[in-house]
C-alpha cells in the first residue's frame, strides 16, 4: 500500500497550523523587498503545494501583498502562516514554519536583484525577478 507523506507546521504560537500532503510542487528562495520585510530577514523559503493538498486550521488576517498575492498571518503572534495567489490554484507555505527541519532544499532564487552581497552566488539557478510558473 503506497502511503503519501505528509508535512505539518503552523505559526509561532500554534494557533495556525496547516498539514500539507504529498511532495511539494516546487521550494524556492525568494529575494523581493515584500519577503525580506515579512520575514525579517534576507529572503523568505517556500515551499509550493496545490491548495487542494493543504488542510488548514486556525484563524488568519489577510493583507494584500501584491497584485495577486495575498499574505495570511496569525492575528495573535503575527507570524506568517501561509501565501495564496488569486491567478493560481496554490499556496506557498514558508519553510520555517514546518515542524521538522530538512525537509525541502530550495530549487531556485527569485528577485536576486534585492539578495545580499555576501549570500553565495550561483548555488541554484537565480532570476533577477520572477520566473516562469
Amino acid at each position: 500500500m503506497n502511503q503519501q507523506q505528509s508535512y505539518e507546521g503552523g505559526c509561532a504560537c500554534g494557533a495556525v497550523r496547516f498539514r500539507a500532503n504529498g511532495p511539494p510542487m516546487r521550494v524556492g528562495m525568494c529575494h523581493c523587498m515584500t519577503c525580506r520585510q515579512v520575514h525579517g530577514s534576507a529572503f523568505g523559503s517556500y515551499a509550493m503545494f496545490d491548495r487542494s493538498a493543504v488542510t488548514l486550521t486556525g484563524n488568519t488576517r489577510e493583507w494584500q501583498s501584491s497584485e495577486k498575492g495575498r499574505r495570511h498571518f496569525c492575528p495573535l503572534c503575527g507570524s506568517v502562516a501561509f501565501m495564496m495567489y488569486v491567478d493560481r490554484e496554490e499556496i506557498a507555505l514558508p519553510i520555517g514554519a514546518f515542524d521538522d527541519t530538512g525537509l525541502f532544499e530550495p530549487a531556485y532564487e527569485l528577485w536576486c536583484k534585492h539578495k545580499e552581497p555576501w549570500l553565495p552566488r550561483g548555488v541554484r539557478p537565480e532570476y533577477d525577478e520572477e520566473r516562469a510558473h
